[in-house]
């Protein structure tokens, strides 16, 4: 019998008697299919809608969580001189109340948006301290301290103590994870990494950010060294990601790799930022005008949440850096958007398709044949009018003369 989830949760927290309590509502509609069901196979059911393969898995599941949240100490090697890494501050406040007692440092940089060059350290930062100013419409100078200030820790790195690494499976984290780890000549004293693709009992894991205190704690127990593979791993991967053209890069994102194995669908994903062959849309791009030519004019803060809860297949981006991707569909000399009532704020403003916008969805335009903005995706250059790497169907690069 196929059907939709009974139920599933965000913040990872799972309630047994709930689930108790729905495997005895779903056990008449499973008698009147057969009349021989049990409330065992009920619960089973429900368990496999929230991702275990048994009802004890689900169980023993929730009472790590509960272990967990009733022992705020479980683990003494979180002490004062552990560094919790994360490229945002999305889980400060909650591994504190989690009951962990060292530091918090972030890197906010978006390596997955605008460009990432393999230079020199201060020539990199004011080149990334350039690009968050323009596309998200700061203040130089303050973003520049910012970028300073978040680079000089992550230099830390390499003589701290004891560093914990926080990271999930998408472009962001991943590669925030391999910019670290390139950057240092040796394996640390101790270094540690906790990284997680799915949480069970989440029908659709966006984020750690999106997870509960107690999970964190039930995370905690999982993590695991980082070797010297790692970061060999990590240094290839991030000279492939700066590389002008993206041929090691799309090889690397072909192959599994033990030592970080959640890398290779992240690079994935990443390079499918590239134009696409037909359209020269990169997936983001594509996935949001495929919205707005079903659902008609609809709210910029509607088209992203559609994308983070259904259609994007490996969540990364935040609400401003999606605004910032599209804005150039919308400003540009020949747009594929149009945006309605500006003096409201950006999501509740209305998007809807161009002529040209149709067009090029439906490929019988190719969009960076219109567009006047450049973009990069890691170290490639997409200049308007240029020649330009593109992806084809079978996500390999091929060049565009």
């Amino acid at each position: 019998m196929s059907q939709r989830p009974l139920t599933s949760t965000t913040d990872g927290r799972i309630n047994l008697e709930q689930q108790r309590k729905r495997a005895k509502e779903l056990l008449p509609r499973l008698k009147a299919e057969n009349p021989g069901a049990t409330l065992s196979q009920a619960q089973w059911q429900v368990a496999r809608q929230l991702g275990f393969s048994s009802w004890p898995k689900l169980k023993a599941h929730v009472d790590a969580l509960d272990f967990a949240a009733r022992h705020p100490d479980f683990d003494a090697s979180d002490e004062a001189r552990t560094t919790h890494w994360r490229c945002g501050s999305d889980i400060a406040h909650s591994l504190h109340l989690a009951g962990f007692k060292g530091q918090f440092q972030m890197l906010t940089d978006p390596l997955c948006m605008g460009p990432v060059r393999d230079l020199p350290r201060d020539a990199f930062r004011a080149m990334r301290s350039a690009f968050i100013s323009q596309a998200f419409t700061l203040d130089l100078a303050d973003v520049t301290r910012r970028v300073n200030d978040e680079y000089n820790q992550l230099e830390t790195l390499a003589d701290a103590e004891h560093s914990v690494l926080w990271c999930e499976a998408d472009a962001y984290d991943q590669l925030f994870l391999i910019h670290a780890l390139a950057s240092l000549e040796r394996v640390p004293r101790k270094l540690e990494l906790i990284e997680v693709d799915r949480i069970p009992g989440v029908e659709r894991f966006i984020g750690i950010g999106q997870l509960a205190p107690d999970v964190l704690a039930w995370l905690w127990p999982q993590r695991r060294l980082i070797d010297e593979a790692a970061l060999q791993l990590a240094r290839e991967a991030w000279a492939a990601y700066c590389d002008s053209a993206p041929l090691k890069l799309a090889a690397l994102a072909q192959r599994p790799h033990p030592a970080l194995p959640l890398l290779a669908p992240a690079l994935r994903r990443q390079l499918q930022e590239l134009p696409g062959a037909r359209d020269g849309l990169s997936l983001t791009e594509r996935l949001s005008l495929a919205y707005l030519a079903e659902a008609g004019p609809v709210t910029f803060g509607r088209v992203f949440a559609e994308l983070m809860a259904k259609r994007e297949p490996l969540p990364f981006l935040g609400d401003m850096m999606f605004h910032a991707l599209l804005r150039p569909l919308i400003d540009g000399e020949q747009p594929l958007l149009t945006e309605t009532e500006p003096h409201l704020e950006w999501p509740r403003r209305v998007l809807a398709l161009t002529t040209l916008g149709h067009q090029v969805l439906n490929g019988d335009a190719y969009w960076l044949d219109h567009a006047s903005h450049e973009r990069w995706v890691g170290g490639v250059s997409l200049k308007p009018g240029q020649c330009h790497w593109t992806l084809d169907k079978h996500l390999s690069p091929v060049w565009r003369p």
